[in-house]
């Protein structure tokens, strides 16, 4: 098969389009068939070496984490999947024409879904759904402010905290206010904004997507109690709020969520903009793209 390689930490130059032994299902896996896989920061961070202390890649490695495709083959004691079949999916080493993951970490594909947009959604709308499930736990009729809501994380997560019953603000810069209109959040704040920051009463709970000073800056609007979650890490500022408990969030792949928050999707209750598709072999000028931001979602097609 062929796979984007990265032989060494550095630039999008050093991503590597080349031919890689196929790699073979084994006990409880599932090799797909990769219609698409996209981009998110963490794969030009592991690219470039920032990211390694928590993600260490031994080299040469293919990155990647967004999955869909169809299946090819299935292992021993696996159930529930067949060749043919549309697949998505959290996985590893996603950069590639063929992938195996866990046949517990793939969900079906709906029907009504683009298997090359389905791409999109893995990581962005697991990590937004458990920054707010297990991150702030947040109940019907408590407060939370998502931090950088119109990215794929904040959408996902907005979505995740209406579907709890909770009163949601949406936190984005003055540049974004228009585009917020359409995340059908209860309020809409511009954080780069210093009074309608001093207008934000006291939280129950933060989402963060943003981290930085304004991480800080939120992390003080939180209520004795409350819960500051973070998909970045504590805030700098944390130690001076001891009485706000803070969370660091991290995904974990979940298919059944990921089928649930595909269906909602579907259904247009929220959305995962898309802002380009390009062939695989182009992944490092698609990274170089993706790395100066405010874009949607740039997908490779396998």
């Amino acid at each position: 098969m062929r796979a984007v390689v990265l032989h060494e930490y550095g630039g999008p130059d050093k991503l590597k389009y080349e031919v890689v032994p196929d790699p073979v299902a084994g006990r409880g896996e599932v090799l797909v068939r990769v219609v698409a896989t996209s981009i998110n920061p963490i794969d030009y961070k592991m690219r470039s070496g920032e990211a390694k202390q928590h993600f260490p890649l031994e080299l040469p490695a293919i990155i990647g984490r967004d999955l869909s495709g169809i299946v090819r083959e299935v292992g021993e004691r696996v159930s529930g999947f067949a060749p043919g079949d549309k697949v998505m999916g959290f996985a590893t080493k996603t950069y590639a024409e063929l992938v195996v993951v866990k046949a517990t970490d793939l969900a079906l594909v709906p029907e009504k879904l683009d298997p090359v947009h389905a791409a999109a959604l893995p990581l962005v709308a697991l990590t937004g759904e458990q920054l707010i499930t297990r991150g702030t736990k947040i109940q019907s009729g408590q407060t939370v402010l998502v931090s950088g809501a119109v990215g794929g994380v904040g959408r996902s997560a907005v979505w995740a905290a209406k579907k709890a019953g909770a009163i949601v603000i949406a936190g984005v810069r003055k540049s974004q206010l228009q585009e917020a209109e359409t995340l059908k959040a209860d309020h809409i704040v511009a954080l780069d904004d210093s009074a309608a920051m001093e207008k934000i009463g006291f939280l129950d709970a933060v989402a963060d997507a943003v981290g930085g000073q304004t991480a800080n800056k939120l992390l003080a609007k939180v209520k004795p109690g409350g819960v500051f979650a973070s998909v970045l890490g504590p805030p700098t500022d944390a130690k001076l709020h001891p009485t706000v408990r803070v969370e660091a969030v991290k995904a974990v792949p979940d298919a059944k969520t990921l089928r649930t928050l595909a269906e909602d999707l579907v259904a247009g209750r929220f959305a995962i903009p898309i802002d380009r598709m390009v062939p695989l072999a182009e992944a490092g000028e698609a990274q170089a793209a993706a790395a100066k931001g405010g874009i949607g979602k740039i997908l490779l097609l396998a």
